[in-house]
């Protein structure tokens, strides 16, 4: 927004919390008032290490590990090769983690991504940042983890058919929903439901994990004789077996988005980032090797959810339980991801690229609550839509183009402010090797995808005249500058949010 929009909107803000404190003040004979003026509006730092390691392992296992992890396999053909490609994964996954951890740290801020490519590469990169993931990279996972959820809470009660989808999406919306009053009413209680559901999918890929050994224990080793024949080496279906398995591990960035409400984010961020991609990397490979120990590469290939097929095989009757921890799984992630990605569209409007409404907090409970009921209604559109699987294959292009925006951001923050404080520098060898490696993934992707990842070029040249009404254009009408005032107030009464104290300082 320009400065003339950003002034009007600051006095409707003020007025409105003025409006707001008095009111309370003459209910409660000034007592809400004298807490309000002693605790600071704005996002508390209640996240701990053990929040933040449940956080990234939470996001990054979904349903993937459990219904379809033979999105390698299917390209390399053996499961010596995807073990590999796994491994390769992993440490790919480690590699721009510790990258993400060296801007963390350097630039202390939530927002993540958005930030570090405002800070390094200027205003309309960030802005195209925030597009992409407003229509795409936010909304398209929850929406598309919200239908697994709903099938696997079915699943035990339609053994014989298939659940309709009708219940299917109402179990997402519910589940959408009721994430969204998680977040919105306590961050600590948001932390909390993702430490316990992530403690029940690490349970579950224990239960297959060891379930797996017993079988080698008995000696069923004939499907890992020979785990490299018939291995396709070809680079274009390597490229895509390992853009596969990187996409299993996507996740690691997320805890960036909440560096402000991570205590002590100079040790915890790093340590919680490495220790998490670690715990992740072991348990997917000694899962697929108790996967392929238990079933074939054809089994596997044709299984439509490898877990419950494995569960169907080594649990007998108690099958049943496999469905209801691919349910929490999925539960998890999806917290995870509310949590953390709302964060981007709350810094987005405090930086004046969104609505200054994007960066308002609840006063009592002190949560972003704007921005996560824009992105849950947000998510249920897309929860409406025939084609979101099709828009799911755009997320690859998508977070691809953003994270070489980071990499470029850092290389070029390392040329242009050598000096300022880095609590984590990596080599310099590491951002260049891991750049060039994103501009050929993308290369490898239009070619592979030229639709979706056309759509998504469209959508990021689109976003160019959005940029300049919204944002570049400084002097728009007055009644238009009413409208927003207007609308803005009536927001905050309805919603009880203003936005937090720092900025506000800043704009007086």
């Amino acid at each position: 927004m320009g400065r003339r929009q950003k002034q009007t909107f600051d006095s409707g803000t003020k007025s409105v919390a003025a409006e707001q404190n008095g009111a309370m003040t003459q209910q409660n004979g000034g007592h809400i008032a004298e807490e309000r003026h002693e605790q600071k509006v704005e996002l508390k730092a209640n996240l701990n290490l053990l929040h933040g390691i449940a956080i990234i392992t939470g996001i990054i296992i979904g349903s993937g590990i459990f219904v379809t992890p033979v999105g390698v396999l299917v390209r390399v053909h053996s499961p010596g090769l995807s073990f590999v490609i796994w491994g390769a994964s992993g440490l790919w996954s480690l590699l721009c983690a510790l990258c993400m951890a060296e801007l963390g740290t350097t630039i202390t801020r939530s927002g993540g991504e958005y930030i570090y490519i405002k800070e390094g590469l200027g205003d309309f990169p960030a802005f195209v940042c925030l597009v992409l993931n407003m229509l795409i990279i936010a909304p398209v996972p929850p929406a598309v983890s919200s239908l697994v959820l709903g099938t696997y809470i079915l699943k035990p009660i339609f053994n014989i058919c298939d659940p309709p989808m009708i219940a299917i999406r109402l179990i997402g919306a519910t589940t959408i929903t009721l994430l969204t009053a998680i977040n919105c009413y306590n961050v600590k209680w948001a932390a909390k439901v993702q430490v316990v559901f992530t403690a029940c999918k690490l349970l579950a890929l224990g239960i297959i994990i060891v379930l797996g050994f017993v079988e080698m224990g008995r000696g069923r080793l004939e499907n890992l004789h020979h785990p490299f024949e018939g291995s396709d080496y070809s680079a274009g279906s390597l490229a895509l077996a390992f853009y596969s398995g990187t996409w299993a591990f996507g996740g690691w960035n997320y805890l960036n988005f909440l560096t402000e409400e991570l205590k002590d984010p100079n040790k915890n961020l790093p340590r919680a980032i490495v220790i998490s991609i670690l715990v992740v990397t072991g348990v997917y490979l000694l899962a697929n090797v108790a996967y392929m120990t238990v079933l074939s590469t054809d089994e596997m290939l044709e299984s439509p959810a490898v877990a419950v097929t494995f569960a169907e095989r080594t649990l007998g009757p108690a099958a049943f339980i496999m469905p209801l921890f691919v349910a929490a799984s999925v539960f998890g992630a999806m917290n995870g991801g509310t949590l953390a990605i709302s964060r981007v569209f709350f810094i987005g409007g405090e930086e004046g690229q969104l609505p200054q409404f994007f960066s308002m907090i609840h006063m009592k409970r002190l949560t972003p609550a704007p921005s996560l009921l824009i992105m849950c209604m947000v998510t249920l559109v897309m929860l409406t839509s025939g084609d979101i699987f099709y828009l799911l294959e755009m997320m690859g292009f998508g977070f691809a183009t953003i994270f070489a925006m980071v990499l470029a951001s850092m290389l070029y923050m390392r040329y242009k402010l050598p000096d300022i404080p880095r609590p984590i520098k990596m080599p310099i060898v590491l951002p260049i090797a891991l750049f060039i490696w994103s501009l050929i993934l993308l290369s490898l992707t239009v070619y592979e995808k030229p639709v979706d990842s056309g759509i998504c070029l469209l959508i990021m040249i689109g976003s160019l005249p959005v940029y300049w009404i919204c944002v570049c254009w400084k002097n728009k009408p007055k009644f238009l500058m009413r409208k927003i005032d207007a609308t803005n107030r009536f927001l905050q009464k309805l919603l009880l949010v203003v936005p937090r104290d720092k900025k506000s300082e800043d704009m007086e």
